[in-house]
């Protein structure tokens, strides 16, 4: 049998060659040659269509040093790239249009708004998801905060906690036309925006003039998750295919921001800590932190089947959750291209190890059956890399 190889996509952060996740993908590439599985990293931009060959970067395990070689496709594609504003990201829609046909670990999922819609209809999420909708008119806002004393808003495709804003209801006030708000805030460069106290007609004025031109924005209810500290927390729950092909967790770790900061995003200087650790200092009964984790657990699993049901193939899910001090669970976002930092940072490195390894397994079960369905149909099997 060919030795199976492994592409990894992932795109440049810049026109320098810039890549995010190296040390990441370092990692994966000497992990998938213990296990027997070749792997090489690359982007839309080193791909000569005329040819249908790569410009691909290998990483030598032993010399510590990378490498690029022309290679052939490979036989399956990791697809790590997120979403950005600029020609790159053009470049991977003509890629991944003109190579629908290969086989891709995970399929490129919708915008947050369509996510959080594909999962309102079945009425087994509708209670872990905290009302949304589109803001699309200046009514809007003051709908949905006259329901809710706190409302996130952000965009519907942003990472890395950028150009989200929390606003909260102050109370002590009676009069309408007097009542304030709080607004605060990171920027679309992760910087921290300081708390502002506006009237509502403020409040609109401020959101009509925020966030980048074609970007669109969501308003979401908001969970009250500030620690004694003041610094709010949530938990990234990563959830990954094995090696028999079949969903479960990794692991659940959680956030905290850094102080002033309404996300709790690494990226944003946020700190990890361990789930239980964390739900001790906010819930403390052991015997509901281990029912919350399950429940965790088992909706982020269902959550998964039912999203790869919706959008195709999928390898893995990170699902950012609220826990309220009652326990109850809430789904914040689910990112398709989950990072895995949180578990080192956090201390888990038998976890973070998993993490890395388990979308690995999962190649190599895919192409094991790829090679089974060839040769019960009587074909054969040729090498993908030279």
């Amino acid at each position: 049998m060919a030795k199976p190889v492994l592409g990894i996509m992932t795109l440049y952060l810049n026109d320098n060659g810039m890549l995010e996740e190296r040390g990441v993908y370092q990692k994966m590439i000497a992990a998938g040659r213990k296990l027997g599985l070749e792997v090489f990293v690359f982007t839309p931009q080193d791909v000569n269509y005329s040819k249908n060959r790569i410009f691909g970067m290998f990483y030598d395990v032993h010399n510590k040093q990378w490498s690029r070689r022309w290679c052939s496709f490979p036989h399956m594609i990791y697809d790590r790239c997120r979403i950005q504003r600029s020609h790159r990201f053009e470049q991977l829609k003509r890629f991944r249009a003109k190579y629908s046909n290969l086989i891709f670990l995970n399929r490129p999922m919708r915008n947050k708004w369509t996510v959080y819609k594909t999962l309102h209809k079945d009425s087994r999420f509708r209670p872990y998801l905290p009302e949304t909708r589109m803001m699309e008119s200046s009514r809007d806002v003051p709908e949905m905060v006259s329901k809710y004393p706190l409302l996130y808003i952000k965009p519907i495709n942003g990472t890395g906690g950028r150009g989200i804003l929390r606003v909260e209801r102050l109370t002590g006030s009676k009069n309408r036309s007097g009542r304030k708000w709080l607004i605060q805030g990171r920027d679309h460069s992760r910087r921290i925006i300081s708390p502002e106290k506006v009237t509502l007609p403020s409040l609109q004025r401020k959101l009509s003039n925020w966030g980048m031109k074609g970007t669109r924005y969501l308003i979401q209810r908001g969970i009250q998750l500030k620690l004694p500290n003041g610094r709010v927390h949530d938990y990234r729950m990563l959830v990954q295919k094995n090696h028999e092909g079949e969903w479960e967790p990794t692991g659940c770790a959680g956030r905290i921001g850094p102080k002033g900061s309404i996300t709790s995003n690494l990226h944003g200087g946020g700190k990890a800590a361990g789930m239980k650790e964390l739900l001790g200092h906010w819930i403390g009964s052991e015997e509901d932190i281990s029912a919350i984790q399950q429940e965790a657990e088992e909706i982020s699993i269902a959550i998964a089947r039912h999203l790869e049901q919706s959008y195709g193939h999928l390898c893995e899910l990170a699902l950012d959750l609220a826990i309220d001090q009652k326990g109850k669970i809430f789904l914040l976002e689910v990112n398709p291209k989950p990072s895995r930092e949180v578990f080192a940072r956090a201390g888990e490195m038998s976890t973070y190890r998993n993490a890395i390894i388990r979308p690995l397994e999962y190649a190599l079960w895919l192409y094991g059956q790829k090679i089974r369905r060839k040769q019960k149909s009587g074909g054969g099997s040729k090498s993908a890399a030279n």
